[in-house]
């Protein structure tokens, strides 16, 4: 440390009037920081003095005190916006269960409710009704909203902390304002989310019901398709029908064979003009015209398709196809319409709710102690440039010093 801060070496060498050095005349002896102290401890101790008192004094009586409040948000885990369908569909019974097994699903929201409430709180909106609340045009001397803005913005803090809640804190000259900014940044939040909800809701209210007219009239135009397609082919379950009428075909062809089986028998004791064996053949006729009615719909002595009381056999594969086909569309009809009505009738409760939408977990209360200013760390900077300030005067000083005693 003996050689910390040794000015550069002074060589004074004065001569005589023909310009010969003087003799005896050396080179000053280096200047160290010891010797530096030891000669001007006045000046450095007074410099360092006077800065530490003046920061001290300054920061305790001169400079604006600051306080801070701040209010503690939890997020909103009760929330039931976005989701997917199958969760919706959940509550429709039969609809749900095949919504979830078809792997219907809607995309989930791209945003979270503490993203929503960050953008409300740092939005244009919540800082002109603060400004407005608190009349912070005057309280901060800014002659124009932007600027009000500004100044807001630099004491108005709003973060979202680790634990994934949100603190709104705002400084302020006085700790109560600073508390009732706090309070009305928290209480308009829950107003301005409430009235983008009720909105969000009413549209989709509108949409629904309209979505839920048009599914109406599709299920009624189904359900009248379906009903006339049974009435004209007398189709009312085509499974079952088709099963009788197979079971139906084997009987008749059963009795055609028994009744064939006793004319050849009968023709061999009775005489071919026999009444008995007309009466057998035309009762074979009579069974054939029923089995061929039956296959193939003809031969029915002038009856139209829809006065017969089954379909007929040889139309079953084309029926059952377009009874498929009507009843798959009415049964997406009538899920379409479930969730339609589930949906609804959620609308209109979440238009209606009126309950709050966000918790507080702290609310803020007035601060006790000033943050600002911070008089030990002003006080502390004071000191640093002061005695840097005082150190570097002292040098200049004791090197002038010693220049002049060695002329």
């Amino acid at each position: 440390m003996s050689r910390v801060m040794e000015p550069p070496e002074v060589v004074l060498t004065p001569t005589r009037g023909n310009g010969s050095t003087m003799p005896g005349q050396e080179r000053a002896a280096p200047l160290d920081l010891w010797s530096l102290l030891a000669a001007r401890r006045g000046l450095i101790v007074a410099i360092l003095l006077v800065s530490l008192l003046g920061a001290f004094a300054i920061s305790l009586l001169v400079l604006p005190k600051a306080y801070e409040s701040t209010a503690t948000l939890l997020p909103q885990l009760d929330s039931k916006e976005g989701g997917n369908l199958a969760a919706l569909l959940t509550a429709t019974g039969a609809a749900g269960n095949m919504a979830q097994n078809l792997g219907m699903g809607l995309p989930a929201m791209p945003t979270t409710p503490n993203d929503v409430f960050l953008a409300i709180l740092k939005s244009r909106v919540m800082a002109d009704e603060v400004i407005t609340k608190f009349n912070l045009l005057e309280v901060y001397g800014e002659p124009t909203m932007h600027d009000a803005r500004l100044k807001l913005a630099e004491r108005a803090h709003i973060v979202l902390a680790k634990e994934k809640v949100i603190k709104v804190t705002v400084e302020d000259a006085d700790p109560k304002r600073a508390a009732d900014m706090a309070a009305f940044f928290v209480a308009n939040l829950d107003r301005l989310n409430r009235t983008l909800n009720v909105s969000k809701a009413g549209h989709n209210r509108e949409f629904i019901e309209r979505r839920l007219a048009e599914t109406q009239t599709g299920l009624v135009k189904t359900e009248e398709a379906l009903r006339d397609f049974q009435t004209k082919n007398k189709a009312v379950a085509v499974e079952a029908q088709s099963k009788a009428m197979i079971e139906a075909a084997a009987m008749i062809q059963g009795q055609i064979t028994a009744q064939e089986v006793q004319l050849q028998v009968m023709g061999t004791y009775l005489s071919p003009d026999n009444p008995e064996l007309a009466r057998v053949r035309s009762s074979i006729e009579e069974l054939k015209h029923q089995l061929g009615l039956l296959e193939s719909g003809k031969g029915g002595k002038g009856q139209l398709p829809g006065s017969r009381l089954h379909p007929a056999m040889v139309t079953v594969p084309d029926l059952a196809l377009q009874y498929g086909r009507l009843l798959r569309e009415l049964k997406v009809q009538e899920t379409l319409y479930a969730l339609l009505t589930s949906q609804y009738e959620q609308a209109k409760i979440t238009e209606a709710r009126d309950t709050p939408t966000v918790q507080v977990l702290d609310p803020p209360v007035p601060g006790d102690k000033p943050i600002k200013p911070r008089i030990l760390f002003n006080t502390a900077v004071a000191g640093l440039v002061g005695g840097c300030v005082a150190l570097l005067l002292a040098y200049a000083l004791e090197a002038r010093s010693r220049r002049t005693r060695l002329r």
